[in-house]
């Protein structure tokens, strides 16, 4: 089990030298996710050596510009690259519309098939589930329909524990499996060996939540607790409380409360004001709340193993 988690864009929608609005790429147990797709993803993409072909699905948090413009650029390469594999698309309400509209007129070359997830509810909602990864939203409050994404591994069975497993002879290989599944063990003799002695738990399975815009909402805690990554946006400093509750946005002590609330393991900040020339100081104001905060910058990588 693994997470790695590359910044690829993490300013917020002033257009600036060298600072690129928000995208991210997710690796986690061996899936592959595309968080937001701002103006120039696919030129990050390349430069942080992030493989094009290995993503199917792409979570995009909300339909302002500087989180989703750079998607109809990515899908027309992909169609320039001959890709011929289905693309998952996650995100609200008409970005079906507003998606295919822009490739009809441009006359892209998107011929492969894409599959369109729109979403709705305002509640947290399962929206994703294979094998090793589960996806679930945060709904968040912004000014438009908005949600955050939660990245779970699946649990892997628990492993045999083959020494105390030996100690018992009438235990064989047909077993196996059900005490893999977490079953305990019925003996002739009417004994009950519990599961937890004859295996080896695995790793709490990795997470990663994904907080894009949005206010101060403490009522996501439930839905984000004990994660092992947080990454909530940080617009502005404390100084500008009130510009953050008039645009509905968050400032870095507010998004360092969430995340002490909710008990993460590190939390990222992000999605800053250009207003601001030295980004440390938001990582300043949020350690007087929250220790393990670290600063966003495209190109960072964050890995938990």
């Amino acid at each position: 089990m693994s997470l790695n988690l590359t910044i690829l864009g993490c300013h917020s929608a002033t257009p600036r030298i060298n600072a690129f609005p928000t995208s991210q790429y997710l690796e986690i147990n061996n899936r592959h996710f595309l968080i937001d797709c701002g103006e120039g993803t696919q030129r990050q993409m390349r430069k942080y050596n992030v493989g094009f072909s290995k993503i199917d699905h792409i979570f995009i948090s909300h339909l302002h510009g500087d989180h989703f413009y750079g998607l109809v650029g990515l899908l027309a390469t992909y169609g320039i690259l001959s890709r011929e594999k289905e693309l998952h698309i996650y995100g609200p309400k008409d970005i079906k519309k507003v998606t295919l509209l822009q490739l009809k007129i441009s006359q892209s070359h998107a011929q492969y098939p894409i599959i369109f997830h729109e979403l709705t509810s305002n509640e947290s909602e399962l929206i994703f589930e294979d094998d090793k990864v589960s996806v679930r939203t945060i709904p968040l409050n912004h000014r438009v329909y908005t949600n955050g994404y939660l990245f779970t591994e699946k649990e892997k069975p628990r492993k045999l524990n083959m020494l105390n497993i030996s100690g018992y002879p009438e235990i064989d290989k047909a077993d196996y499996l059900n005490i893999k599944a977490g079953k305990d063990v019925v003996l002739s003799t009417g004994e009950i060996v519990a599961n937890k002695e004859l295996t080896i738990a695995p790793k709490k399975p990795l997470s990663f939540a994904f907080c894009s815009d949005t206010c101060y909402k403490p009522n996501i805690l439930k839905i984000i607790e004990n994660v092992d990554l947080l990454y909530h946006e940080a617009t502005f400093l404390a100084d500008r409380e009130d510009l953050a509750k008039k645009t509905k946005h968050s400032t870095s002590k507010q998004a360092a409360q969430i995340a002490k609330d909710a008990s993460v393991k590190q939390l990222i900040l992000g999605h800053y004001s250009g207003r601001y020339k030295d980004i440390s100081l938001f990582k300043t104001e949020a350690k007087e709340i929250f220790e393990n905060t670290e600063l966003a910058q495209p190109g960072k990588v964050f890995s938990i193993h």
